[in-house]
């Protein structure tokens, strides 16, 4: 119900909590009731209810006495981030976005209620306002995506046609290519590799081998598509890998690729271990490419393997829930592989093309999170009296 608002069970997903098989514990929903997860409140899980039916046990269910409150006000109330806040520091949890509130605790919070056609005349005023700001964040989130699919376009061309598209081409045979330049080279990428590893299975790396520094542990979610990403790191006694794991070490320029993925982390998407990794080693599931250097640039073959990974990972990968790809596999994939002189170029062609993407999409964040202030800092001022919106728009019934 996190920034949905409240849908049925079946358009969820696979998230939250499992559908009870004993619904006789469950709290009976009515249209236009305020329904609020008690356990997920500060993180946006509420909304007003469109249908009528049952909910789980930890949510508050709340009907508004009309006389005294529109029910969209008492939704806008809790929309304020300060009743938000205050409501959320009585809860109880480890976590203070997660802190469970409880309706004893809610009820006895005072808020200020004006009369019922002064409630109409906010709700009219926030709902032409807030509508004009979503349609700015709807155009931002837009260009967003535009950005993300003219991204990888870029990527596609270049690492399948090159920068000078006039040159003569030849069908590669591989389909998600299609053709390529006439003088590129088709190589398995086991052609390329002087050395190539799996991370180790089993008992290799157990909870006990963990420290707090020493060899970095090189995991799924580090490889992103043409990127390594640090995100939290994780170590193994430095000792211990470099007695027993030391094949599996990780050096600046190794190419990094993902033997196990899903819908949203591309199996065979592929990045280049960064300059100060220190020791390291790839996880079980992670490959690791020590190229021919003069056969091939690392970052040029991480970011065609990874434009390739969706079609890859359909045609090459094991698995239902999660597909997989054995090492022996992911090293015939077929590579196009340029000139060493022409890998370079668009190398440095796609970095320059992303660093151009990089800044319009962290002009767009930055302006879609200024829209959401403005909007919270909005509806709060609204609701409390702040500001006087009475007659700056026209009667409207609002239920």
């Amino acid at each position: 119900m996190a920034n949905v608002g409240v849908i049925p069970y079946e358009e969820k997903g696979d998230v939250g909590n499992k559908k009870p098989e004993d619904l006789s514990k469950c709290k009976l929903v009515f249209k236009g009731d305020l329904v609020i997860n008690s356990m997920n409140y500060g993180i946006g899980s509420y909304g007003l209810s469109a249908l009528s039916g049952v909910c789980s046990p930890v949510y508050i269910v709340l009907r508004p006495k009309l006389e005294r409150v529109k029910a969209r006000f008492a939704f806008r109330i809790f929309e304020n981030r300060a009743f938000q806040s205050y409501a959320q520091s009585f809860g109880n949890g480890i976590l203070d976005h997660r802190a469970a509130i409880n309706w004893d605790i809610l009820k006895g919070i005072g808020v200020g209620l004006p009369p019922v056609d002064e409630q109409e005349e906010i709700l009219c005023f926030l709902d032409r306002e807030t509508a004009k700001i979503d349609a700015l964040i709807a155009d931002q989130e837009k260009l967003l995506a535009l950005l993300s699919e003219k991204r990888q376009a870029v990527v596609m061309r270049a690492v399948t046609r090159g920068i000078d598209y006039r040159e003569p081409v030849t069908d590669s045979q591989v389909p998600w290519m299609g053709a390529v330049p006439a003088h590129w080279d088709l190589v398995a990428l086991s052609k390329v590799t002087l050395e190539r590893c799996d991370g180790p299975f089993g008992s290799g790396i157990k909870s006990d081998h963990y420290t707090d520094a020493g060899a970095l542990v090189v995991r799924l979610q580090n490889i992103r598509a043409g990127n390594f990403h640090k995100g939290e790191s994780v170590f193994l006694d430095e000792t211990y890998f470099l007695t027993e794991l030391q094949r599996h070490a990780v050096v600046e320029g190794d190419l990094l690729v993902a033997g196990l993925g899903d819908e949203n982390n591309l199996l065979g998407r592929a990045c280049v271990a960064p300059p100060g990794l220190g020791s390291a080693l790839v996880k079980a599931d992670c490959f690791r490419f020590r190229l021919d250097p003069e056969a091939a640039i690392p970052e040029f073959v991480a970011w065609q393997l990874s434009a390739g990974a969706s079609f890859d990972a359909g045609m090459l990968s094991t698995g239902t829930t999660r597909s997989r790809i054995p090492l022996s596999v992911m090293a015939s994939r077929k590579i196009a592989l340029p000139p060493l002189e022409e890998q370079k170029e668009i190398v440095d062609f796609i970095a320059s093309q992303n660093a151009m993407f990089d800044s319009v999409k962290a002009e767009a964040e930055s302006a879609i999170s200024l829209l959401r202030e403005r909007r919270a800092a909005l509806i709060s001022a609204a609701v409390t009296g702040k500001i006087d919106v009475r007659g700056l728009v026209g009667p409207k019934v609002v239920a």
